[in-house]
């Protein structure tokens, strides 16, 4: 067997007064004729039983003291402060508007990939203060892009650790873990909302982990070292590793920055699977896994809870018994959560939908970009425009350890996982997107189509838009000396950057254009038709600027069209049964 096949408020529910109109479609407040109304709902109290022990030393205003949340497994984090009072005369009241309509729920429970949390947050407003409380956040320390934005394609990274805090976790394998990156998901979604890819990342990959600047709990910094040849869980917990340094390891891997992180504990699958009534899952033999203390016969069931947990653990009951088998469960359970999250039963539910805000809230650590429900309400809003069938899973390809004689963990595989990588980065998407504009790409496919000119008639001047110092000597050097374009000239530093490489030419320049975007690897979209310049010579010539995606002479700048053969895949919109 080889390595891939092993791994080591008062009696009264607030849902209950909110009630769905069906004359309206509006979702209305409906109090007793005697009730006052209420506040926002201030946050439960947990029973003397679940009360957990007192926190360690945090710096807290004086004569001010926090119990830690049980289940809660993340580095040093913050809470945010709880709101200042009202003014006087200003106390419970709501707004006069109504709430929200379900067309408008539906959209805010749309985006549920970004661990099904965004989904309960966003719908569930009128909890806002309270559910802000519930929130914790932990420093990004600049690993991050600032924050996703709505106008560009986002990139969440989602982390599961393997820490065993929380009521009845204990008994979980290893009850001493520092919490590790036991599951990792970095999830894409395009630029036009039209579809996703949520590429796992194996634990037991080999990484290099690089030096990782980490906010602690005093507020100073301290750099803690990176290591080279590791396994990629070791770069959250170990040594004081916070999800900044995992997220810095992922950039350093994929060469994709992550907008923000997101994590979640043992915890969080029980209470999330809880709060929706269960999740539907198909087992295509019968399952029995004393390690996960998973027990399945063959077929399809409701799971939820303790069993949910138990089902996203097991590895040795399923396929070869190792963590990329139990990813491939990992990837249909969340699948199988997003469709239950997206159901009716689901969004036409008031009191599912506030118990949804509550357990993910609680269950979920964010980075101090995403610390509010404000924020996570928005990024509910960009993930709900999005298709289950156009969300694909994947996983990062990987071959055994060719150094190791006991198998036991992975490395890369180069022929496949760079383009991989690449199509994340350029925004390719891993289905056919019906959406997309056909005619449109098919009109810019079509500039490379046509005879070429010779590379000796080519005439082009070359700037530097962004590429990193130098580039432009390089490239005409390597185009005349090795291409044979030798009517080029180096004409220094473009007006201003661009994101993109591009060939500006005229059009009776357009062979000329096909010879050179065939030489360094343009795509049909890098072709601008438009006018010539003059070069030093007063012969017409064309413009190529090269933008911050200029990797050097000679390196094409064409993303991968499709995914490589043999990338395993699935889109959430399938059921499909564990084996």
């Amino acid at each position: 067997m080889d390595a891939q096949g092993r791994g080591r408020a008062d009696d009264i529910d607030p849902a209950d007064q909110w009630v769905l109109n069906p004359n309206t479609g509006e979702y209305e407040l409906r109090l007793g004729s005697s009730a006052p109304q209420s506040g926002v709902p201030s946050p439960r109290r947990p029973r003397p039983s679940e009360a957990a022990p007192p926190a360690r030393s945090r710096t807290e205003a004086p004569g001010r003291s926090r119990p830690e949340t049980p289940g809660r497994t993340v580095p040093p984090r913050r809470r945010r402060g709880a709101p200042e009072e009202p003014l006087p005369g200003r106390r419970g009241r709501r707004p006069a508007k109504k709430a929200a309509k379900g067309r408008k729920v539906l959209l805010w429970t749309g985006g549920a990939m970004a661990f099904v949390l965004v989904a309960g947050a966003g719908a569930a407003y009128f909890y806002i203060e309270h559910l802000n409380d519930n929130i914790a956040s932990v420093s990004d320390d600049g690993a991050s892009t600032g924050g996703f934005s709505k106008d560009k394609a986002i990139n969440i990274l989602l982390i599961g650790t393997d820490k065993r805090t929380g009521k009845g976790n204990g008994s979980y394998g290893d009850a001493g873990s520092v919490g590790h990156a036991d599951t990792t998901i970095l999830l894409h979604v395009a630029k036009d909302r039209s579809n996703a890819t949520a590429l796992s990342i194996p634990r037991d990959l080999i990484v290099d982990v690089p030096d990782c600047p980490t906010t602690q709990e005093d507020g100073t910094q301290k750099i803690i070292p990176g290591t080279q040849q590791v396994r990629f869980n070791t770069s959250l917990g170990q040594d004081g590793r916070t999800p900044s340094c995992t997220m810095r390891t992922v950039t350093e891997l994929t060469g994709v920055k992550p907008d923000n992180f997101m994590v979640a504990d043992f915890n969080a699958v029980k209470t999330l699977t809880s709060a929706v009534g269960g999740v539907e899952v198909c087992v295509g033999k019968d399952l029995d896994d004393p390690d996960s203390h998973l027990k399945l016969s063959k077929g399809t069931h409701t799971i939820e809870g303790e069993q949910a947990l138990a089902f996203v653990r097991t590895r040795h009951a399923v396929g070869f018994g190792g963590d990329l088998s139990r990813i491939g469960l990992q990837q249909q359970f969340l699948s199988a959560l997003m469709r239950k999250l997206k159901s009716n039963d689901t969004l036409t539910s008031p009191s599912k939908m506030l118990d949804l805000a509550e357990a993910g809230t609680k269950a979920l650590t964010v980075d101090s970009q995403l610390d509010s429900i404000g924020k996570l309400k928005d990024l509910g809003l960009e993930l709900g425009k999005l298709d289950t069938k156009n969300l694909t899973f994947t996983t990062t390809p990987v071959i055994d350890n060719p150094t190791e004689k006991v198998k036991a963990t992975v490395v890369l595989n180069e022929s496949t996982a760079p383009q991989v990588f690449d199509m994340i980065k350029n925004d390719v998407s891993f289905t056919a997107v019906k959406e997309r504009k056909k005619k449109e790409a098919a009109a810019v496919a079509a500039r490379l189509k046509g005879t070429k000119a010779p590379a000796s008639e080519v005439r082009v001047r070359i700037l530097n838009g962004g590429a990193v110092a130098g580039s432009a000597q390089e490239t005409l050097s390597w185009l005349q000396n090795e291409e044979g374009v030798t009517k080029s000239e180096n004409a220094g530093n473009a007006p201003a950057p661009l994101a993109k490489t591009t060939l500006e030419y005229a059009p009776d320049q357009a062979g000329q254009a096909r010879r050179l975007a065939d030489l360094m690897g343009l795509s049909g979209s890098a072709m601008k038709p438009g006018e010539s310049v003059t070069n030093d010579q007063g012969l017409p010539a064309m413009t190529l600027t090269l933008g911050k995606d200029f990797e050097g002479a000679g390196v094409s700048l064409t993303a991968p069209a499709k995914a490589p053969e043999g990338v395993q895949k699935s889109t959430a919109d399938k059921v499909e049964c564990a084996k």
